[in-house]
Formats: structure tokens, C-alpha cells, sequence
């Protein structure tokens, strides 16, 4: 099933259980999918849904990450509450593990051997990792193993 289809029957369906907190969810990424439709002109495909996805779970780490400075709990559980069915629509996120082994072979790959090559193992990787691995991750991963 196409991601797209997914989002539509999980928003039916979460209007028949009154579910308003995965309703407005899945509200909002088909809002975002359909302004960028709009933006593009054209239907996205389910990697750039993926896209706009990942997008949608960074703003809400940094909601997350404000709301706590801030001191407003409440806010903060239903940002969480919103990463959270947000994650299950992203493909199955690589353990740190995984993405090491992962940066170490594209480094052998490339010849890299120390910062200043980092843009380039940066630039083969991204399309690898792509909605799999927050970028903010990767990049320090990166800059681990090369220092």
C-alpha cells in the first residue's frame, strides 16, 4: 500500500474511533503533503512524503526541546504523543550501531581521511539514510570517525 493510501484510510479510521489525537496528526502530514503537491506541482512520491515526514518529526524535536526550557509539560506530552505516530510512518529508524558500520564504509569507500573530507562522505550517505536516521545523528557520526 502506498504511503499516501495508508494516511487516508488511517485518518477514516480515525475518525470512526474518535481518535483526535491521531486524527489531527494525520491531518496535519496530509496538509503538509498537499501544500507541497501544490508547491511542486505534482503528486508526491512516497519518498518525498518520507521527506516531508522526517520534516514534520524534526519541528516536533524542537517544540519538544523549547516546551521543556520553558517548563510546559503539557505541551511537551502531546508533541511527543505526535513524534510518536509520526515515527510510525517513517521506514525503521537504524541503531547506532547500524549507522557506524554504515559511515565507516562509505569512508573506506570514498578515501576519507579526516575532516575536510567530511562534505563528501556527508553528500554519499544522505541518499542511504534517507528518512532512516535523523541527519543531525549522521552528522556526528561522521564527525567521530573522522577526527
Amino acid at each position: 500500500m502506498q504511503l499516501r493510501e495508508r494516511l487516508n484510510a488511517e485518518l477514516k479510521e480515525a475518525m470512526k474511533s474518535r481518535d483526535t489525537l491521531r486524527l489531527s496528526t494525520i491531518r496535519m502530514v496530509l496538509s503538509s503533503v498537499k501544500n507541497r503537491d501544490i508547491e511542486l506541482r505534482r503528486e508526491l512520491n512516497d519518498s518525498e512524503i518520507t521527506e516531508t515526514i522526517v520534516t514534520l518529526c524534526k519541528q516536533r524535536r524542537e517544540s519538544i526541546r523549547l516546551f521543556k526550557e520553558a517548563g510546559r509539560q503539557e505541551l511537551v506530552d502531546k508533541e511527543e504523543a505526535e513524534l510518536a505516530l509520526l515515527m510510525g510512518y517513517l521506514p525503521q529508524q537504524l541503531t547506532r550501531e547500524e549507522l557506524e558500520a554504515l559511515v565507516m564504509k562509505v569512508i573506506a569507500e570514498v578515501g576519507a581521511t579526516g575532516g575536510k573530507d567530511m562534505g563528501k562522505v556527508m553528500k554519499t550517505i544522505q541518499p542511504q539514510v534517507a528518512g532512516r536516521a535523523d541527519g543531525k545523528l549522521v552528522s556526528e557520526v561522521v564527525k567521530e570517525k573522522l577526527a
